[in-house]
């Protein structure tokens, strides 16, 4: 029986981080603590033991002075920060990939956004990394997205940043993104599944998809080792999760000529090496014996490769009895060393490697591909900003997928460049946003003779002056500095030509404005609006995309000649519906508070006898009328203007002059008022108004 073993089976760059961490500290320091299990795996726990590690569930059990080892999964914060505040040391195991969600929830609730995390809710690592913001809400999947939509009415116009549990499956998290980003107005999500785990799952589904008998080696408690299982189900017949070779039997593979082995992120080499070599020797005979096909040569090649004219995989190229001597004798520390020799992957120039940064130096950044050359990408190779600073970019910990530019096999060494793969990968988005037709966000850099440029995440994009959204003979170098949305309407990959517009974002957004307006419009309701233009006779206001007009009389209780005396193009104002015709999309807007009666608020404020200061509102040939309170005028005779004859009221008096005059008279019924300059004691005119 052929066994097909996956290349990323085993230990992830976080766990072996975590336990040659532990390993070291117990070395160094003797005697320390672990909160909770520091990995998936009741044998590695055991092996930590042995060298003195000691294992607590109870952080408040540690005194000062203790040193206690933070896993892998991460810790919750007021936990670190209790141990901080009474004096023991801890070292931090946690994955450089959950360290960096920790970060990222953090900073969106800092930047009055949701914190959304896509994964298991009692997970230790969710459980972490919620507790780094106040108000986490986690999520397990699509149905449990659309269950917080229903009992959450305001969710559209909720800011929500959405983040990914490590070991989370792909397709439930790029499910459950679908549904918040279609639904949500403002999303924006991080992909934070760890690469390796994607590699491992990806890697583990191709090889079921191609054997009788897949078989997952991991730990129970472990996320990723269960979704590694729930993958490989999907597309083969026979799964089996087991923690050790002593839960196989031969039963499992009768009838099976090939089988795969995968192991979960937390599964160390010696159990790998044990399951292998149980799988590949001890369990061949009973399964070929099942077979029944005729035990020949070919018979042992896998199916799905001899269907596609491919060699077989094999696991091993040694006799069988070579095998067994060496799953007897070989140390498990060697067969961790022939796994990374499997792994070891020939680097071609021109290529794309993914590998995991160990070291920042002065001048360059070390990097793991995997391979037996050491890697390396200089910092002019790492950002097209020369100003950029490297730690800003990546960090020791992090993965990271570069282009190869060259390989030294003599000196042992490959030059990769991060920069050339992400102009590479920016084209690659371009070409697909004209496709897609997705609206992008850029700052206008210059204006040239026919429109302006728009940088776009790097690129250099082109808008037309007819495409800016600016009138025809706008000055257009006004737009320089500015943040715009455009969508990408021409590509030429040859020319690196990238055309873009401004306006079909803005139309469109405008269209949506105006059909969310005249759906819900009604008479009475209110908006907070703008002030777009005025005329003689009102205002224009924006409301949302629809402009509605302001009569001169709806603008202010006092009589006005000019919509400027009260209001200028940009204002804001509240505004409130007086009618509309959808058909002819008309909307009549007010301002002024009908609900209020100036006659009531002048008779709560004077009577007869009393002076008050009046403004000249109009003058007519028997005498002027003046503005005691905003919405109501009284009469100042001609003859009650002054001591003397007055021929015409505009000798003595001017529109928009405030002077004193005494209420002589209140005709409540007809809401009429007598006013007199002549009787108004310590009368003194004030002079022009402005």
């Amino acid at each position: 029986m052929e066994v097909i073993l996956a290349k990323s089976a085993g230990f992830c760059y976080g766990v072996r981080r975590a336990v040659e961490l532990a390993r070291q500290t117990a070395t160094e320091r003797g005697v320390c603590w672990m909160l909770g299990d520091l990995i998936h795996n009741a044998h590695v726990i055991a092996e930590l033991s042995a060298l003195g590690i000691r294992r607590t569930s109870d952080p408040g059990s540690l005194n000062t002075g203790d040193i206690v080892i933070i896993r892998s999964h991460g810790e919750q914060k007021n936990v670190l920060d209790d141990l901080s505040e009474r004096g023991v040391t801890w070292a931090d195991a946690t994955c450089p990939n959950v360290r960096r969600i920790q970060e990222l929830v953090a900073e969106a609730e800092r930047e009055g956004r949701q914190p959304v995390i896509i994964g298991e809710p009692n997970h230790p690592e969710v459980m972490g990394m919620a507790s780094w913001c106040a108000r986490p809400l986690i999520l397990e999947g699509p149905d449990s997205v659309r269950e917080w939509m229903a009992k959450t009415p305001d969710f559209r116009s909720i800011p929500v940043t959405v983040v990914a549990q490590t070991t989370c499956i792909r397709e439930i998290f790029e499910n459950s993104w679908k549904i918040l980003k279609k639904e949500c107005t403002d999303a924006k999500k991080y992909d934070t599944i760890c690469n390796a785990t994607q590699r491992r799952q990806t890697e583990a589904m191709e090889i079921a998809a191609r054997v009788g008998v897949m078989v997952v080696v991991g730990d129970r408690k472990s996320a990723n080792t269960r979704h590694l299982a729930e993958i490989c189900r999907k597309v083969c017949p026979r799964v089996v999760q087991i923690e050790t070779a002593a839960e196989l039997s031969g039963e499992l593979f009768a009838g099976c000529a090939v089988a795969g082995l995968t192991a979960g992120a937390s599964t160390p080499a010696g159990i790998i090496k044990e399951v292998f070599a149980t799988m590949s020797e001890e369990f061949t005979n009973e399964a070929v014996a099942g077979s029944t096909e005729p035990v020949t040569e070919e018979s042992t090649i896998p199916a799905a490769a001899e269907a596609a004219n491919e060699e077989p995989v094999h696991a091993a190229e040694t006799p069988a009895n070579e095998t067994e001597t060496r799953a007897k004798e070989e140390p498990a520390n060697e067969f961790e060393e022939m796994l990374n020799k499997q792994s070891f992957r020939t680097l071609n120039t021109g290529e794309k490697v993914t590998g995991i940064v160990r070291a920042i130096t002065s001048k360059e950044v070390e990097v793991d591909v995997g391979a037996k050359q050491t890697a390396y990408i200089k910092f002019s190779e790492l950002s097209d900003d020369p100003n950029a600073n490297p730690e800003d970019i990546v960090r020791v910990g992090d993965e990271i997928e570069a282009y190869i530019v060259r390989v030294n096999d003599v000196e042992g060494f490959a030059e990769l460049s991060k920069r050339r793969l992400d102009a590479q990968k920016k084209w690659e988005e371009v070409e697909k946003a004209v496709e897609d037709k997705s609206v992008h966000e850029g700052v206008v850099t210059e204006e040239n003779k026919g429109g302006i440029v728009v940088l776009v995440d790097g690129i250099r994009v082109f808008v037309p002056a007819s495409q800016s959204g600016k009138p025809r003979g706008a000055d257009l170098s006004a737009m320089r500095g500015q943040t715009v949305r455009l969508r990408i309407t021409e590509f030429n990959r040859a020319r690196r030509r990238v055309v873009g517009s401004i306006r079909a974002v803005q139309d469109e957004e405008r269209r949506a404005a105006q059909d969310q307006v005249w759906s819900a419009i009604e008479v009475g309701k209110r908006y907070t609006g703008v002030v777009k233009s005025m005329t003689s006779y009102g205002v224009f206001v924006d409301i949302g995309g629809v402009d509605g007009m302001v009569h001169i009389s709806e603008l202010s209780w006092s009589r006005i000649k000019d919509p400027r005396e009260v209001c200028k193009v940009g204002d804001t104002l509240e505004v409130y519906v007086i009618s509309f015709d959808p058909d002819r999309r008309k909307i009549s807007l007010g301002v002024k508070d009908h609900n209020r009666d100036p006659w009531q608020d002048f008779m709560n404020t004077y009577s007869v006898g009393d002076v008050a200061s009046v403004r000249i509102v109009k003058l007519m040939p028997f005498g002027a009328f003046a503005e005691v309170v905003p919405g109501v005028d009284g009469l100042i005779h001609i003859s009650q203007i002054a001591d003397h004859r007055v021929e015409k009221p505009e000798d003595e008096l001017s529109e928009g002059q405030t002077v004193n005059a005494k209420i002589t008279n209140i005709d409540e019924e007809r809401q009429k008022i007598s006013l007199s300059i002549r009787q108004a004691p310590q009368q003194s005119f004030e002079g022009e108004a402005e």
